[in-house]
């Protein structure tokens, strides 16, 4: 599992790249790769819980994000080796 850190570098590039940034978001949904998404507050910039795929991949994904390519953000990948679930996330531990 990993969590990806979004931090606003040039914030007043974001708007120009939203509509795109949003469709790279839902591209990594509908690919059964981000768990979650949501924003750093205060208005820090975003971070997103993704599964399921090598870091390699991943790093790959991220880079395909308009926000990193265009320097609005730039990304942090932590890799996440889950030891304790709640039972409903009990998935992430499968394959270990």
């Amino acid at each position: 599992m990993y969590a990806v850190i979004l931090r606003f570098a040039d914030k007043a590039r974001a708007p120009a790249l939203m509509e795109a940034h949003k469709e790279w978001i839902t591209r990594g949904f509908d690919d059964g790769v981000f768990l979650l998404v949501g924003g750093l507050q205060p208005d820090g910039g975003g971070a997103i819980l993704a599964h399921g795929l090598p870091r390699a991949d991943l790093e790959a994904r991220v880079a395909q994000d308009p926000f990193v390519e265009h320097g609005v953000v730039h990304a942090e990948i932590l890799e996440i080796a889950p030891g304790r679930t709640d039972a409903r996330l009990a998935f992430l531990k499968a394959g270990q």
